[in-house]
C-alpha cells in the first residue's frame, strides 16, 4: 500500500472523520514514498534467494554427482578441498543433502571464505567459489544491507518498520467503508480507478501476511532484532549448561561470509569451551572430523547438516541442523550439539524444545519467511511476493495518474485544516518508536519536517501539494 486508497470522502474542512481520513492518507503517502523502492528490492531479492536455493545450494551451483559405492572419509574430502585453496584454514563441513549431491567445505583464505564442493565418492573438487559471490549471497546482502553494511541495515529496518504504518493506515482508510468488498477488485474499472481497485483489494488481502513477513524479517536487523528482541529470547546457557565452561565467543562467531549458519535464538548465547571433564559420553576414541561425522550419523543427524571445526585450543566441534540455514529440517527439528575437541564429550545438545517462546516463534517465522516449510509454503511465498510487487506498482501508478500533469509537484495529500495534527502525529510516532525504534525516528523526522518547515515555506509547500 503506497498512496491514495480511495477518493476523498467529501469536504474535509467540516467532518472530523474526513480530517482523520486525510491525515491517514498523508501519512500513508509519505511512508509509501520512502518504503516502495525498498519493498520492491526486498521482494525481488527474496524471490531470487528462494529460487536459487530450490534449484541449487546457497553455497554455490554445482551439478549432481554419480553415486558410486561408499563415500571416501570426510577427512580425505577435506584434504582435497584444502589443496584447492592454498593457505586455507578449514572452517566448516556441510554434509551432502542427498546421496547424489556434493559435500561442501567452508575454507578461510585471508579475508575471504571459499566454498569448495567435493564429490564425496571420489574426493574430486568440483567447484571452488568465494561464498560472498554466489547468487544467493549477493541477493542476501542486498536484501539485508543494500551492499552498504550497517547503514544499509538501518535503512532496511526503517523501511520494514514503516510498512507497519502503511498497513494500518491503508486498512483504516478502506475497510470501514468497503468491509469484505475490499478484497474483490472491480475489473470493470478503467484507468486510475482500476489501479485504485487493484491496489486496495490486493493490499487488503496481503496485509496480514505482509505484517508477519515484516516481523520475522525484522529479527535479522541490528536494532529491533539484535538489541531489543533477540537478547531476551536467547537460550539461557549459563542457567542450563551446569558445570560446562563457557567461552568468550558467542554462537554468532560461527556465522561467516554473510550466511546465518546458527539458529536465531542461539546467536547471542556464549559458546561452551573444550578442555574439561564436563559433559556426557559422546565420541569415543580420537576426536576427528571423521569420528564426529560418524557420531552425528548415529545420533539423529541426516541429510544436510554442518560441522564447524575448532578454531583454537578451547574451541569445540559443533554439529548443526537448522531451518534458518536451509539444512532441510523443519523448525521443530532444529538442533545444535557441541562436542569437546579433546574428550569427545557432549557439552551441550540444544533442540527446538529448549528454545524460549520467542525463539520458537522465530524458528517458525524464519522457515515460513524463506519458504522452507514444505512445497505449499514455497509456492505461497512466490505468489505473495508477486502480489507485493503488484501492490507497489499499482500504488505508484495511482499517484502518477493523480499528480498534476507538467506541474513539477509531488502532489502529496493535503494536510487537514483546523486539526491539531502534530499532537496526534507525535503520539503515534512515540508509540511506534517504542515498538520499532527506526520507524519512530523516521516519523519524528517527518513530523518536524512537515509541521515546522514544509508548512511554513511557501516554495516547499507548493512543490509538495
Amino acid at each position: 500500500m503506497t498512496t491514495k486508497a480511495i477518493d476523498p470522502p467529501g469536504d474535509m474542512t467540516h467532518a472530523p472523520t474526513n480530517k482523520l481520513y486525510f491525515a491517514a492518507w498523508r501519512w500513508h503517502f509519505y511512508a509509501g514514498l520512502f518504503v516502495v523502492p525498498f519493498l520492491l528490492i526486498l521482494a525481488v531479492t527474496g524471490m531470487i534467494m528462494m529460487i536459487s536455493t530450490a534449484t541449487s545450494n546457497q553455497l554455490g551451483t554445482v551439478a549432481d554427482v554419480a553415486v558410486t559405492g561408499a563415500p571416501v572419509p570426510v577427512t580425505a574430502q577435506a584434504e582435497a578441498a584444502l589443496a584447492a585453496v592454498p593457505g586455507g584454514i578449514l572452517n566448516q563441513y556441510v554434509a551432502p543433502e542427498a546421496p547424489d549431491r556434493p559435500a561442501f567445505f567452508a575454507i578461510e583464505q585471508g579475508h575471504a571464505v571459499m566454498s569448495v564442493a567435493v564429490d564425496p565418492y571420489t574426493g574430486a573438487v568440483l567447484n571452488s567459489q568465494d561464498k560472498t559471490t554466489t547468487l544467493y549471497a549477493v541477493a542476501n546482502r542486498i536484501h539485508g544491507t543494500l551492499l552498504i553494511g550497517e547503514t544499509g541495515d538501518r535503512i532496511i529496518e526503517t523501511a520494514a518498520s514503516l510498512i507497519v504504518l502503511l498497513i494500518v493506515t491503508g486498512l483504516w482508510m478502506w475497510l470501514p467503508k468497503a468491509g469484505l468488498r475490499a478484497v474483490v477488485p472491480d475489473l470493470r474499472a478503467r484507468g486510475r480507478s482500476l489501479f485504485k481497485s487493484l491496489h486496495t483489494s490486493v493490499g487488503t488481502v496481503i496485509s496480514l501476511f505482509l505484517l508477519l513477513f515484516v516481523l520475522s524479517g525484522l529479527s535479522w536487523t541490528g536494532i529491533w532484532g539484535g538489541q531489543f528482541v533477540q537478547p531476551w529470547s536467547s537460550f539461557p546457557a549459563e542457567k542450563t549448561w551446569t558445570g560446562v565452561p563457557l567461552s568468550d565467543r558467542t554462537h554468532a562467531s560461527m556465522n561467516h561470509a554473510g550466511h546465518q549458519d546458527v539458529a536465531w535464538g542461539m546467536e547471542q548465547v556464549p559458546m561452551p569451551a573444550s578442555g574439561s571433564d564436563a559433559g556426557t559420553a559422546g565420541v569415543s576414541g580420537g576426536v576427528t572430523l571423521d569420528t564426529v561425522s560418524a557420531w552425528a550419523g548415529r545420533n539423529g543427524f541426516s541429510g544436510q547438516y554442518r560441522i564447524s571445526v575448532p578454531q583454537d585450543e578451547s574451541g569445540v566441534f559443533t554439529v548443526m541442523a537448522e531451518v534458518r540455514n536451509e539444512d532441510g529440517v523443519m523448525p521443530w527439528a532444529d538442533r545444535t550439539t557441541h562436542l569437546d575437541r579433546l574428550t569427545g564429550n557432549v557439552l551441550a545438545d540444544v533442540r527446538y524444545a529448549d528454545y524460549a517462546p520467542m525463539a520458537k516463534a522465530m524458528a517458525w517465522g524464519i522457515g515460513l519467511h524463506k519458504g522452507l516449510v514444505g512445497p505449499l509454503n514455497f509456492a505461497f511465498n512466490l505468489l505473495f511476493l508477486l502480489l507485493v510487487i503488484a501492490t507497489c506498482v499499482t500504488g505508484v501508478a495511482m499517484w502518477w495518474k493523480r499528480r498534476p500533469s507538467g506541474a513539477g509537484r509531488l502532489a502529496a495529500p493535503p494536510m487537514p485544516r483546523d486539526m491539531p495534527l502534530w499532537k496526534g502525529a507525535v503520539l503515534v510516532a512515540l508509540a511506534l518508536a517504542m515498538a520499532f525504534p527506526m520507524a519512530g525516528v523516521a516519523l519524528l523526522a517527518v513530523v518536524a519536517l512537515d509541521v515546522l518547515l514544509l508548512s511554513k515555506v511557501p516554495a516547499l509547500k507548493r512543490l509538495l501539494n
